[in-house]
């Protein structure tokens, strides 16, 4: 009971400290609120209100249909423009793509030519330049076999495919990316505030006057883990509501208290990872450099980069060692899958088992830093 209380105490102490570091402060602001915003609508990959405009030389029904098949949210409503006008148009910064269908198209399509459509497109935005073509190449593709069809001209397809998309039917990358960001937050932001304060405490020199009180080894660690989970939990409640679902507007299929629960689990992993980096590092600097080496792979490993399914096969099993894939599989199946305990289950325990580890190499070597600092 009175080691509970100490800790408890040195927790309040850490983060009375934590709220006098407004560089720390600053950076956690700006890592659960702007962060995830920004990473989740800056880049993205489909194409998302794009300008495109006709020079419609033929006038004809076929290529009045062609410009009535783009709209929102991919394009933009279609402006109709003087044919050869395009190039200026887009010179002038007006349009990204310029779609020039010539004169006769219809009847050349209607005779069994293969008449050519021009698209003209802005390079400039690679990104969406890229995506975009093959966007308006599968939409001119399909609605001429479907006048065609409809014409007469070629015969039925043998088959009627239709493709349904599951827990993301709109393809909408802000839905996924936002997630996978607050994901990454959560683990830079928790592995930093936990080491930063245990390097700090070293500089300051107040780790020695901890020591000469009646505190051991693992209440100071344990007071530091708790304090600074405790710090990123409540952010991220803040950023899951306000920030993602209140501004991005991304719906949370499953249960929050789940998502919250698996999210303090990983948080204890998280700090016990500060910790043991705290441990191996002699100065903020070299602090730095063990996070960037442990972390950013960490993150690129975990699944929300790239699928855990497309790595080498000996990379997949590697990647069962790491807490952030589990932190990162059944954060998806809850969020997007609605996916109950039952569920994910397996990740938890995981994600404890490697905690608890973790946990017990991070005291150990901070007791033997502790005795040579002394």
């Amino acid at each position: 009971m009175h080691r509970a209380r100490r800790i408890f105490w040195l927790g309040l102490k850490e983060i009375m400290s934590l709220r006098r570091d407004w560089v720390m402060m600053a950076l956690l602001v700006y890592s659960f609120s702007l962060a995830p915003v920004m990473e989740a609508t800056g880049v993205s990959t489909s194409v998302n209100n794009a300008s495109i405009a006709f020079a419609d030389e033929d006038n004809s029904p076929l290529s009045r249909s062609l410009a009535a098949a783009f709209f929102p949210p991919e394009f933009q409503p279609v402006i109709q423009i003087e044919p050869g006008s395009g190039a200026a148009q887009m010179d002038a910064g007006r349009f990204l793509f310029v779609v020039s269908v010539p004169p006769g198209f219809e009847k050349d399509v209607r005779a069994g030519h293969a008449p050519e459509i021009q698209v003209l497109i802005d390079a400039t935005a690679m990104e969406q330049a890229g995506i975009g073509s093959s966007y308006i190449t599968n939409i001119l593709g399909a609605e001429i076999r479907r006048f065609a069809i409809g014409a007469d001209l070629v015969q039925h397809e043998p088959i009627n495919l239709v493709i349904h998309t599951a827990f993301n039917p709109n393809g909408d990358t802000v839905q996924f990316a936002s997630i996978v960001s607050l994901i990454g937050q959560i683990m830079w932001l928790t592995t930093i505030l936990t080491g930063a304060a245990m390097i700090r405490e070293r500089e300051h020199g107040t780790i020695e006057h901890l020591l000469a009180m009646p505190i051991a080894p693992f209440d100071i660690a344990a007071a530091k883990i708790w304090a600074n989970a405790a710090v990123v939990l409540v952010a991220t409640v803040v950023a899951l509501t306000f920030v993602l679902e209140g501004f991005l507007g991304v719906a949370i299929a499953g249960s929050r208290m789940l998502f919250l629960a698996s999210t303090a689990l990983f948080l204890f992993t998280a700090t016990a990872l500060g910790v043991f980096l705290a441990t191996l590092a002699r100065s903020m600097a070299q602090f730095a450099l063990l996070v960037m080496l442990t972390v950013l792979p960490m993150l690129m490993l975990s699944g929300g980069e790239t699928p855990i399914e497309g790595q080498p096969a000996w990379l997949q099993v590697a990647t069962l060692i790491l807490p952030s894939r589990h932190f990162m599989s059944c954060s998806q199946a809850i969020v997007y899958k609605g996916a109950g305990i039952e569920t994910v289950w397996p990740e938890f325990l995981a994600m404890a088992l490697l905690g608890a580890a973790l946990l017990s190499v991070s005291l150990l070597l901070f007791r033997r830093s502790v005795a040579q600092d002394r």
